[in-house]
C-alpha cells in the first residue's frame, strides 16, 4: 500500500449538490428553494416566536410575580469537619482565613457556621453567624465564639 493508492470507502463522499446551474441540471432557476419570498432569501427565517407581525404571544399574556434574585443574601455554608480538618488548636477562624484555606471561593454577603461532623481542636470562631448545633459543639471541645450572632 502506497499514499497514492488511499481512497476513501465506496459510498462514503457525495457529490455537491450544484445550485443554480441550469435548468437542465434539476437544480437551476429558483435552486431548490420553491418560488419567491422571505425563505427564498439568504439569511431568510425569522426570529423565534415571531407570529408574522401579529402580537406575539409573550407580550399578550399579562406580567405576573416578582423575582427578588438581586435582593437576595448570599450565604456562604462551612461545616464543622471542614474547619476541623483546615485549621489546628489556638487558631482564630475569620472569613479571610477561611478564603486562604480554600472553604470559601465565592463572593457571600455572610458566612456562617453549621454543625455538620465533629470538632475536636480548640478555635475561636469570629463570623457572620452559627447554628445552635455548631455553637454547642465549639464550646463542648473547648472552643469560643466572638460576635457572632446565632441563628
Amino acid at each position: 500500500m502506497k499514499l497514492h493508492t488511499l481512497a476513501p470507502n465506496k459510498g462514503a463522499k457525495h457529490r455537491v449538490k450544484r445550485l443554480g446551474c441550469g435548468e437542465s441540471s434539476g437544480h437551476g432557476k429558483t435552486s431548490c428553494k420553491g418560488n419567491k419570498g422571505q425563505k427564498a432569501r439568504s439569511g431568510s427565517g425569522t426570529r423565534v416566536g415571531f407570529e408574522g407581525g401579529q402580537m406575539p404571544l409573550h407580550r399578550r399574556l399579562p406580567k405576573r410575580g416578582f423575582n427578588n434574585i438581586n435582593f437576595k443574601t448570599k450565604v456562604e455554608v462551612v461545616n464543622l469537619a471542614q474547619i476541623d480538618k483546615a485549621f489546628n488548636d489556638g487558631d482564630v477562624v475569620t472569613e479571610e482565613a477561611l478564603r486562604k484555606a480554600g472553604l470559601i471561593n465565592r463572593s457571600c454577603d455572610v458566612v456562617k457556621v453549621l454543625g455538620q461532623g465533629e470538632l475536636t481542636k480548640k478555635v475561636t470562631i469570629a463570623v457572620g453567624t452559627i447554628s445552635a448545633s455548631a455553637k454547642e459543639k465549639v464550646e463542648k471541645a473547648g472552643g469560643s465564639i466572638q460576635a457572632a450572632a446565632e441563628a
